[in-house]
């Protein structure tokens, strides 16, 4: 059975899903070692891309935030397609009503 927190974790790269280019962008809104990630909500991290990039991501990067914190939180390693549905359902509530 795998650890209730993945804390053996070095560098983002080593998270499931993590690439070179995500962990750039995590790098580039503070958080600089897997374990932050715990610190913050994917979405809250997701919104905080926007500030820099100047633009809204593509949702999956939402869905990675949160494959990335389930494996820091459990351990399992878990494709980030498969919180799409979750992560919809995020997007929509954090949407302004029109």
């Amino acid at each position: 059975m795998e650890s209730a927190r993945c804390t053996h974790t070095e560098k983002l790269e080593d998270i499931p899903n993590i690439g070179k280019s995500i962990a750039a962008d995590l790098r580039g809104i503070g958080v600089l070692i897997p374990q932050q990630l715990l610190e913050h909500e994917p979405l809250e991290l997701y919104l905080k891309l926007g500030g820099p990039m100047g633009k809204r991501h593509d949702p999956c990067v939402l869905y990675t935030f949160m494959a990335a914190r389930h494996y820091m939180q459990s351990g399992e390693k878990l494709s980030w397609w498969k919180f799409t549905e979750q992560g919809k359902k995020l997007l929509q509530s954090s949407s302004p009503s029109t």
